[in-house]
């Protein structure tokens, strides 16, 4: 579809009719005249209605003399408006209750147009007119959730995937148009994680991106992340224990003021009565972030090697298993059994060359985990099976699972082909699917019946966009599932 090539026309059209703003508001009105925070979170008290809170992100116009926020009664939200409290006659006025249904206000990048979400997670937009806005309209014609959807100064779309009810985590994503089909496009790792990720604020010029990461029932955090030249963006950094508080506390719904200096953003436990819109001072802490270690991470997962008795094995680990966003020239490796203990006495690590190499004479499996160091002393590692065997009668007794297991895929990212490992303790019928991150079926890599073992299946993704995507195996009492990552 076309609809976000429309919506650019529109900013863009409306950017050009916008009338310049008028006087300056004076500096000691700025933010409804409350006294500015510095690196500790303070509340910015926002009017609320008896019974609501202000809650998610807010936004505010660039002269600062409007300020547009949402409030609602519980999650999930079944009571919620936006209200403006605006800067009228040298004085703030307000609030004015501007959109019934709908919370998480967010500007065009000319405040031509206000981005809206209602409570089933899909966006709409409304115009500015002469005389205040526009209905709202629905931004996809399509049925795509979208959360915190945004526009950037270079023209993209941002958004994330999760929604309340969805099958499966969200992720922080681009839009993209392919064939007149608007499709959300995961970010990747290491932005995005098996975690979830939610809310968020994409920078103006893409520099830096701050999100809210947690697991399923679990409190949330911001993080940060940064763009690389690559494109890609730098393993993600929490913010100190000044923003992120510990335990049951969600901090959420973020924004940035126009000069950079000031994160609004939602903080709140176990209680609605404990939400309240805070603000503090980000610029200082985006510029420490950016120079402080970045520890590695896990790039691509290592996977199982498998070898005969009386067979040299020589595998070296690929430079670009792990990454260190501060070069991976800094890391340094050593490996061990996954329990602790030292490598058997038929195998050899040299850490200068990644390599592993020796000759087993005897059947089994063993888990060997891989560290990697960075200068600064943190650690990533990865853990993987090698499977020595015994070619002919005897190999299915050493092999026979006793658990069912789904293998990250590898290689990963991927294009078009990957393989898939998972280990079957019971014979009987099962099937290998492909979901997106929305949780519709894509296809079936296979669906057949399959006896006690260890298999193999080879995905192929031609005809698939770039994106993240879930792979499950499901059966008799199976039910396990990992995501992967397709990069055209």
């Amino acid at each position: 579809m076309k609809t976000m090539q429309k919506i650019l026309v529109v900013s863009i059209v409306l950017l050009s009719t916008l009338s310049v703003y008028g006087q300056p508001i004076p500096a000691d009105s700025m933010y409804l005249g409350q006294a500015q925070p510095q690196n500790t979170p303070k509340i910015f008290n926002l009017p609320v209605t008896s019974g609501h809170r202000a809650c998610e992100r807010i936004a505010i116009s660039a002269d600062g003399k409007e300020i547009f926020y949402g409030e609602l009664n519980t999650y999930p939200v079944t009571s919620g408006r936006v209200r403006c409290l605006k800067y009228l006659e040298n004085k703030w006025q307000g609030p004015f209750d501007v959109f019934e249904g709908f919370i998480a206000p967010k500007f065009s990048i000319n405040d031509s147009i206000l981005y809206l979400q209602n409570s089933k997670f899909y966006t709409y937009y409304s115009k500015r007119t002469s005389t205040g806005w526009s209905a709202p309209v629905r931004l996809f014609s399509k049925n795509i959730r979208t959360h915190y959807f945004q526009m950037t100064n270079l023209n993209n779309f941002y958004a994330s995937s999760y929604y309340e009810g969805s099958t499966a985590d969200g992720n922080l994503s681009k839009l993209i148009v392919v064939n007149q089909d608007t499709l959300l496009q995961s970010l990747g790792a290491p932005l995005n994680s098996s975690n979830q990720e939610n809310d968020f604020f994409m920078a103006a010029d893409e520099s830096y991106v701050l999100f809210s990461k947690n697991a399923l029932y679990e409190a949330g955090d911001i993080y940060l992340s940064f763009k690389k030249e690559n494109g890609r963006w730098t393993n993600p950094k929490k913010l100190g224990d000044a923003i992120n508080k510990p335990g049951n506390s969600w901090e959420y719904g973020q924004f940035v003021s126009h000069d950079g200096k000031y994160l609004f953003f939602t903080r709140g436990g176990n209680s609605m009565a404990s939400y309240y819109t805070y603000w503090v001072k980000i610029d200082n802490i985006v510029d420490s972030l950016r120079v402080t270690n970045f520890v590695p991470y896990l790039n691509y997962q290592i996977p199982a090697q498998s070898i005969d008795t009386g067979r040299a094995l020589s595998y070296i680990i690929p430079d670009s298993t792990f990454i260190d966003d501060d070069g991976n020239n800094t890391l340094t490796y050593s490996a061990a059994l996954s329990d602790g203990n030292p490598l058997p006495a038929w195998l050899s690590f040299n850490p200068g060359t990644r390599a592993f190499q020796g000759t087993p004479s005897v059947s089994g499996k063993i888990n060997v985990k891989v560290t990697a160091l960075d200068s600064a002393h943190a650690a990533v590692a990865c853990t993987f099976a090698i499977n020595v065997i015994i070619t002919g009668a005897d190999e299915s007794k050493v092999l026979l699972p006793k658990g069912f297991s789904l293998d990250q895929n590898y290689p990963n990212p991927f294009n078009p082909t990957t393989v898939i490992e998972f280990s079957i303790p019971k014979a009987g019928r099962y099937k290998l699917s492909i979901y997106n991150t929305l949780g519709k079926h894509v296809m079936d890599v296979s669906d057949k019946e399959y006896s006690t073992g260890n298999y193999k299946e080879i995905f192929n993704a031609s005809g698939l966009s770039s994106g993240l995507y879930l792979y499950r195996l499901t059966g008799d009492n199976a039910n396990l599932a990992r995501k992967m990552l397709l990069l055209r």
